[in-house]
């Protein structure tokens, strides 16, 4: 829906008790002293405020806009110099990005599988669902600040109880039981999924080329700890930018390299412009079409974690957000896109004293591109 759908004000009467009614996850995250940050983009995960979290044992804040609706959120905690989270288990979902610092997880069941594995900054890893875990931090002098991304709102919604939902004793042994790679550096890759748990360094991962994105990118997928949720890596050369795309709600954008900016808009309204660095976090709204510009001198990777919500896929499994629109897919080809975005392009380079590196590009589509729909 690209504008506001007003009704008559009969009809909308009788919706106005279920509007901005809490729910029982706001209700939880407002329960334990924090707030909730409604935004599709914070400029910087790194520095944004953050509130003491007596339940953890650290600081933090949530970030859940009607971007990602009730289907997942993000969280941003800290913890202090010298000390550790206290130990939690969950019944959802749960991937991490260390934006700062470093340290050590202990992850552990019931049946007394323990398994403890150290991180720094950009190293990303799931927590398996319902397994006990800790974090530390280890130095005595630097703080440890994480971004997290949970379905914990469809999970704290269904059953309205956190003590069921972080209290329930039972071991998902398919998810985890202990085993010693369970958290190892998986190199080799199946297609564009890695199947790893653990990647110690996600700024400097090796990628594989995803012509199909354009400009001659980089991508690699994952789904860890045999979870609902999944997320990629994407990385484009200097000079260059993605093709414009939709998909689903849910996906949280969080630049690990690179300064450049990004387009969103819904169908038939104008571009937003929201700029980024390394940090800063986009989260593109429902069937929005967005679109990734680097116009920094050193090449820009993003990653993103997302729920199975935001990959609408055709019969043969393939998002439609990697498909033409002229084929029934949900990506802008070059070819189709607004003029106005390539010289909007141009000025931003210039600023750097750089050019545009997309000829070539917009060539190569040329050649397999399918003919437009009658």
């Amino acid at each position: 829906m690209s504008k506001d759908a007003l009704v008559s004000e009969e009809l909308a009467n009788k919706f106005s008790t279920e509007k901005d009614r809490d729910t029982p996850y706001q209700r939880w995250v407002r329960d334990q002293g924090l707030e909730i940050i409604s935004a599709l983009y914070v400029q910087n995960l790194r520095t944004v405020e953050v509130k003491p979290w007596a339940r953890r044992g650290g600081k933090g804040v949530y970030i859940n806009h009607d971007a990602s609706r009730t289907s997942n959120d993000c969280y941003v905690c800290e913890i202090p110099a010298g000390k550790k989270l206290e130990p939690q288990r969950q019944l959802f979902e749960e991937m991490i990005l260390v934006l700062e610092g470093r340290g050590s997880t202990s992850v552990w069941n019931d049946a007394g599988q323990r398994l403890t594995f150290e991180w720094k900054a950009g190293s990303m890893f799931a927590i398996p669902i319902n397994a006990w875990h800790q974090h530390f931090n280890g130095s005595g002098q630097e703080v440890v600040r994480f971004v997290a991304v949970t379905n914990g709102p469809s999970v704290m919604n269904l059953y309205d109880d956190p003590s069921f939902v972080f209290n329930t004793t039972y071991d998902f042994k398919g998810r985890f039981n202990g085993e010693p790679d369970y958290f190892s550096p998986k190199t080799e890759p199946k297609g564009f999924l890695l199947p790893t748990n653990f990647v110690p360094d996600a700024v400097n991962l090796p990628l594989i080329t995803a012509k199909e994105r354009g400009a001659g990118g980089g991508h690699i997928r994952f789904n860890m700890a045999k979870g609902s949720m999944s997320s990629h890596i994407s990385q484009f050369p200097v000079g260059t930018y993605k093709k414009a795309h939709a998909h689903g709600p849910s996906a949280h954008v969080i630049i690990l390299s690179g300064e450049g900016y990004s387009l969103m808009w819904p169908e038939g309204e104008e571009p937003r412009r929201y700029e980024w660095q390394v940090g800063s976090l986009i989260v593109p709204p429902n069937k929005w079409f967005h679109q990734h510009f680097n116009s920094s001198p050193t090449p820009a990777r993003y990653l993103a974690f997302k729920h199975e919500v935001a990959l609408i896929r055709n019969s043969q499994g393939v998002p439609t957000a990697w498909i033409s629109r002229r084929v029934g897919g949900e990506q802008i080809d070059y070819a189709d896109e607004d003029p106005k975005i390539r010289s909007t392009f141009t000025d931003a380079l210039g600023k750097h004293g750089l050019a545009p590196r997309m000829e070539d590009a917009y060539k190569k589509e040329l050649e397999d591109l399918p003919p437009k729909a009658a």
